[in-house]
């Protein structure tokens, strides 16, 4: 019998349903995969009785006759991100230590109603500031890929949702959850060769997910492929009053509407996005990409998205002026980790506090953000931020008049060896120079592994949708994981 932990979510979904395997076997043989992989450093706590639970209550539900969960009998990887009634949540940082949530954040309940198991707390950049996993307070996680040359550096699983995306493709869990709030979920996908996608901003409840950004902060899946995905955020997916952001509006069928028939379709090639030297596997993707989306059935035209070059600057404006205002809560005082000096008084606690809890990535963007806030700089820097996003925005809506969907690179290079880019912080923030446009727009989009540059490592293509239009995006997801056939995966080394 084929290895229980090589099937994806809906292969492990049919296969208990129909009985060939028990949802226990399948949690077990998770299981056993975290347990043998803590070189990886991928899951922050471990929780087997979690998923050991939902697996037993699938299969008794399925002795009782009962009609099947969405999710039964599948276990996931949950970011740290998410609070999770009884399970520590930290983000990542020494400064939530100690946290342990008496709640549940909508999504991961959404999930648990759904028959999901909880394998574990993933690791991730500290507060999902970073994009290689190299701020977490509890240690790097490692990659499963190496480079084919016969290097052993370890390379960085992207972020911030690192973890995840190790996790996923180191087959320690089939899915997992990540946030995505300038290309999260998708630069980790791309660098390990799985699938993600950040819905439309408002898809998932926010209630319950550790803030970073609030105005860009997204849920979404992470999964070995766009069928998994789609199952995934469909359980995730779906109005919340806890969350002021939140749309209401029905969960689309986002399974059963999935097709990878293009005909009729338009999809745009932003010129903007031929970066200066972008290397030439990426354009030789991304030119395969168009060849491939072209054989699905659609239709091929240049599009102009004018204000792309603010968009990266923009961001690194918004978001840690958003973080700065969102973090001010972490003091000592009620929670988390508290530093107080001997004779010290309440103001030299906050800062012993935060000087200790906070990593160096967290502190510059606390301090960037209070920078830009404040009240010499806030209309200089914060208000013509804001006035950008606005003309990024309204580019991307000038653009859907000639095309219903955008294909580009996920991001400018494969993976880089953890350490590489670390002490150039301008190097890293450049990582996500092609998916933070369509996050200030809100916009739905995906990541799918096409191929593999020339050291064996893998490379993503990102599609980009209309508001709402995650059908679309799944759907062209699909037609180019189907012509790309990619199968390759990470040889065990851990």
């Amino acid at each position: 019998m084929t290895d229980l932990t090589d099937l994806g979510v809906a292969a492990i979904r049919d296969g208990v349903r129909a009985g060939t395997f028990t949802a226990r076997e399948v949690a077990e043989g998770f299981i056993a995969n975290v347990a043998a992989a803590k070189t990886l450093n991928a899951f922050l706590v471990e929780t087997p009785e979690h998923a050991l639970a939902a697996a037993d209550a699938a299969d008794a539900a399925r002795a009782a006759g009962e009609a099947p969960k969405p999710l039964a009998g599948v276990p996931i990887g949950m970011k740290d991100l998410f609070c999770t009634k009884g399970v520590p949540a930290t983000a990542a940082s020494h400064i939530l230590e100690g946290f342990t949530p008496p709640y549940e954040s909508t999504v991961s309940g959404n999930l648990w109603n759904a028959g999901a198991g909880m394998l574990g707390k993933l690791n991730m950049d500290q507060f999902a500031m970073g994009s290689s996993n190299e701020t977490s307070a509890f240690g790097n996680v490692i990659s499963p890929w190496r480079r084919s040359d016969g290097g052993n550096a370890a390379m960085a699983p992207g972020g911030s949702s690192g973890g995840s995306s190790a996790a996923i493709a180191a087959r320690l869990c089939p899915a997992a959850t990540g946030t995505d709030t300038g290309g999260s979920i998708r630069q980790p996908a791309a660098f390990t060769g799985i699938s993600g996608i950040k819905p439309t901003y408002g898809r998932c409840s926010r209630w319950g997910v550790i803030a970073f950004s609030s105005s860009l902060d997204q849920a979404g899946p992470m999964a070995r492929d766009v069928r998994d995905c789609a199952i995934m955020l469909e359980a995730m997916s779906g109005f919340d009053a806890k969350d002021a952001t939140s749309l209401d509006l029905p969960v689309p069928a986002w399974e059963a509407g999935l097709s990878s028939n293009l005909k009729g379709k338009r999809i745009g090639i932003p010129k903007e996005y031929r970066v200066d030297d972008m290397p030439a596997e990426i354009e030789a993707l991304w030119q395969q990409g168009i060849d491939w989306l072209k054989d699905a059935g659609a239709e091929i035209v240049e599009v102009s998205l004018p204000h792309t070059k603010y968009a990266l600057p923009a961001y690194y404006i918004i978001a840690p002026a958003e973080a700065s205002s969102n973090l001010a809560r972490y003091d000592g005082v009620r929670y988390g980790l508290r530093d107080l000096p001997e004779g010290a008084n309440l103001q030299d606690m906050y800062a012993a506090t935060r000087a200790d809890g906070f990593g160096d990535e967290v502190k510059r963007r606390i301090m960037i953000g209070t920078y830009v806030l404040s009240a010499g700089f806030y209309d200089a820097y914060f208000t013509q931020a804001s006035k950008i996003r606005t003309l990024i925005a309204r580019d991307f809506e000038q653009a859907w008049a000639t095309c219903d969907l955008l294909l580009t690179p996920t991001a400018p290079s494969a993976a880089f060896a953890l350490g590489e880019k670390s002490a150039d912080p301008i190097a890293m923030y450049l990582n996500d120079v092609f998916t933070v446009p369509s996050s200030l727009a809100g916009l739905p989009a995906m990541s799918v592994p096409g191929g593999l540059d020339g050291q064996g490592l893998p490379l993503g293509l990102q599609i980009i949708g209309k508001p709402l239009d995650e059908q679309g995006v799944l759907n062209a997801g699909l037609a180019l994981e189907q012509r790309a056939g990619f199968v390759a995966r990470a040889e065990r080394w851990w």
